[in-house]
């Protein structure tokens, strides 16, 4: 962390840096917060930093055309490409994470509230134009499915070995009846991983979204998946009125659901992570 703090210092000379501590929640980046205002995120591999060039250049571009304030890169240094000395900064959003266990403490007027303003930010980032200003990231992405194909085939390498037989079976299912009724999907921005810790609320309302550290041109579902997993199937039909397009893909929001866990297992072998390994593998292992 001293060496994450010295190179702010080097690069950012104004800022007065009176305090700082490392939020530990980040999977794909060291997360330091500086006097309380400013986050600052060091990529921990090299992947991650072609991930954060991208998701820089989808933040300059999404921030002033969302409902919801999202985090709006101030300082980025992408040189050398080194963990460690990449990374980017920007301001704190106001708010808290809107875990499932505050959810469930709201009243049915702010939870209905929650629900439409989360679809219609969805709604609203789904649609927006991909500009020429994405033409990299454009150039950069393929089919929206080529991720659940090659997510596919890491998990028969690296995560079958590990299940029980019941389990490989029901997964094969769910990904062959994916491939074979998904219909063509026009691609579109994406958060990525829009779950409750991402989700942020303060004064009784969402304030803000944070972590696009998996955002990219990918099918609008994934992100719609996010918040069922989060926060389960009713605050999911109270947000189909506000974004109704919802119902033309549902069945890809059950099926994205399906995987979260066997993601968090293949990344836990992927990045020597044992506890996201354990979390992901718990319901599926021999």
């Amino acid at each position: 962390m001293e060496d994450k703090i010295n190179l702010i210092k080097e690069k950012v000379p104004h800022l007065d840096i009176k305090q700082y501590h490392q939020n530990k929640q980040g999977q794909n980046n060291d997360v330091l917060i500086v006097n309380n205002e400013w986050v600052f995120r060091f990529p921990k591999y090299r992947a991650g930093i072609e991930q954060l060039k991208k998701e820089t250049a989808i933040l300059d571009y999404v921030s002033s055309k969302l409902s919801l304030l999202v985090p709006q890169p101030c300082y980025q240094f992408f040189l050398p490409e080194e963990p460690g000395k990449v990374f980017t900064g920007y301001r704190i959003l106001p708010g808290n994470p809107l875990w499932k266990k505050d959810m469930s403490c709201l009243d049915t007027n702010q939870i209905q509230k929650a629900a439409e303003v989360l679809a219609v930010f969805l709604k609203e980032l789904h649609s927006l134009p991909l500009d020429s200003e994405l033409s990299s990231i454009q150039r950069s992405e393929s089919t929206c499915f080529k991720e659940m194909r090659d997510l596919y085939e890491r998990l028969k390498t690296k995560i079958y070995p590990f299940m029980k037989q019941e389990s490989i079976e029901e997964v094969d299912n769910r990904f062959t009846d994916f491939f074979h009724s998904c219909e063509t999907v026009e691609p579109c921005i994406i958060h990525g991983d829009f779950g409750c810790s991402n989700i942020l609320w303060d004064k009784g309302t969402v304030s803000g979204i944070i972590d696009f550290g998996g955002a990219g041109i990918s099918d609008p579902a994934y992100d719609v998946a996010g918040l069922l997993a989060s926060y389960g199937e009713q605050f999911f039909r109270m947000m189909i009125p506000h974004y109704p397009e919802i119902m033309t893909f549902q069945d890809r929001v059950y099926f994205y659901q399906s995987t979260f866990a066997l993601q968090e297992a293949l990344f836990g072998i992927e990045n020597d992570d044992r506890e996201a390994f354990e979390n992901g593998i718990s319901g599926y292992r021999k």
